[in-house]
Parts: structure tokens; C-alpha cells; sequence
């Protein structure tokens, strides 16, 4: 099986049983090759990854760790082997504060960040590790479907600066601003 079907199983389990428990979230990892998957949930009354946690809580195929000292949530999906490892992430703080059908876009019934969102939320890492994975993931992004992004959605003094850095994203930056008469 490969890697993709892999994160696409584990992905589309995951959100059965967070949609069962009400719980809105996206997915979103890196492209090429596909070997990460993290997952953006919102808050609400409890915390994400309270609520994250009890989703997966009584299910045979997921465990969560809760790593309070780096705050971070890990759920792992142990029906394949070997498992996969999901990172929970707050909304808001990874990704929008809120997720709805502007932010968010099915992909095999699975919901995922939409071309904006993940550009976004890739920048914001890469501003921060600067990871040539996250850069490539958002030059790929950028090139084949800049005619979809939302300006408004990415930062633009961050993107300028990761333009310069890399430079075969140049072009399709360009022609966003050029549909948004910037």
C-alpha cells in the first residue's frame, strides 16, 4: 500500500470518529513525498485535544499521547502497519480559527485545508523552520493552483520574504497579485 493510501486511511478513520463527536477539523501534511499528516480541530466548549482525545478514546485502532511539557497531541492509527502518527493542532494557533466550507475542502470525503489554508499554514511553518519540505510544498502548491488562492489569506510581507528565498515561486506570486490588481 502506498504511503499516500496510507495517510488517506488513517485520515479518513480519524474523521469518522471526530465527526461522530461533533468535532470540526481538517487535515493537511506534506505533498512530495507524503509522510506527514497533521490535524487541524477547533476548540469549542473543551479544548482541541480534549476533544480529540475522547474521539479516539474508545476506538480499538487509535491511541493519543498527550505530550503536556512540548504541547503537543499525538493519535496514532495502529490498523496498519507500521502505524501512523497524526499531530492534533489547535485551530487558530495551526490553521484558521475556524473551520467551514471556505476554509476547508473534501477530498475523497476527507475533509482537508482548502489551496489558501494550506498555503498559509505552510508559510507560517516555514517562516518559523524554514524547511526546504515546506518550501517545496508551497512552491507546488503555488504553481499549479495559484488561479484558486485567496489573496487575503496569505501574509504578504511572509511571502515575499519566502519569494525571495525561493525564487521558482516568483512567477505564480506574481500573477495572484496581478488578478488582485496589486
Amino acid at each position: 500500500m502506498s504511503e499516500t493510501r496510507r495517510l488517506l486511511e488513517a485520515a479518513k478513520a480519524l474523521s469518522l470518529l471526530l465527526y461522530a463527536h461533533d468535532t470540526p477539523h481538517a487535515f493537511y501534511g506534506s505533498i512530495l513525498p507524503a509522510a506527514e499528516i497533521f490535524c487541524v480541530v477547533e476548540g469549542g466548549q473543551h479544548h482541541p485535544f480534549r476533544r480529540a482525545r475522547d474521539s479516539v478514546a474508545s476506538h480499538e485502532d487509535f491511541s493519543s499521547t498527550l505530550s503536556p511539557w512540548t504541547n503537543r497531541l499525538h493519535v496514532r492509527y495502529r490498523r496498519v502497519i507500521p502505524p501512523i502518527d497524526i499531530e492534533i493542532l489547535p485551530a487558530g494557533e495551526a490553521g484558521p480559527r475556524r473551520l467551514n466550507d471556505s476554509t476547508v475542502m473534501k477530498i475523497q470525503g476527507v475533509p482537508f485545508l482548502s489551496i489558501s489554508e494550506f498555503i498559509r499554514a505552510k508559510l507560517k511553518t516555514w517562516v518559523i523552520r524554514g524547511s526546504e519540505g515546506d518550501a517545496h510544498d508551497i512552491t507546488y502548491m503555488l504553481s499549479r493552483y495559484w488561479n484558486r488562492v485567496d489573496i487575503n489569506r496569505i501574509p504578504e510581507h511572509d511571502m515575499n520574504q519566502f519569494v525571495t528565498r525561493n525564487a521558482s515561486a516568483g512567477p505564480a506570486w506574481a500573477a495572484i497579485r496581478r488578478k488582485y490588481g496589486m
